[in-house]
């Protein structure tokens, strides 16, 4: 059985507005959990409500510190930064629906390939054929 107001009221307030001030969907959703269980729902009615797993709701329970909201936060680091810009997205687009003939090449079809090769000649921006696939894919 949830236990009802484990929350300070401090403790509500800070919550509250970390809810409405974040951008984050995933520490959004880890701080409602907190305020919903704090109303008495249960695991199962906030996964249901949420959209996400019972475990998930269980894991936040245990974990999520309203003391600190840093415990909230995803502990991963953002990562490298991507090496394809928009600018580079958009040429690869306009590339691949060229005929490599017209620019002067031998052959009559792109491949993922001849396009990162090329592609890095221009721009200066080298990345694997299967990146350039994944690239293509998702944004055709």
């Amino acid at each position: 059985m949830p236990v009802l107001n484990f929350l300070n009221q401090y403790q509500k307030k800070r919550l509250q507005k970390a809810l409405r001030d974040s951008s984050c969907p995933h520490f959004r959703e880890r701080v409602l959990i907190l305020l919903l269980l704090n109303d008495g729902k249960t695991y199962q009615e906030i996964a249901e409500f949420i959209g996400c797993s019972h475990r998930t709701v269980a894991y936040w329970a245990a974990h999520g510190d309203p003391d600190s909201l840093e415990s909230l936060s995803d502990g991963r680091s953002p990562g490298k930064p991507r090496k394809a810009n928009r600018e580079y997205i958009e040429l690869l687009l306009k590339l691949s629906e060229t005929n490599p003939r017209e620019i002067g090449f031998d052959f009559d079809k792109w491949t993922s390939t001849r396009l990162a090769t090329y592609l890095s000649q221009q721009t200066g921006i080298e990345l694997s054929s299967s990146q350039v696939r994944r690239i293509l894919k998702k944004n055709r």
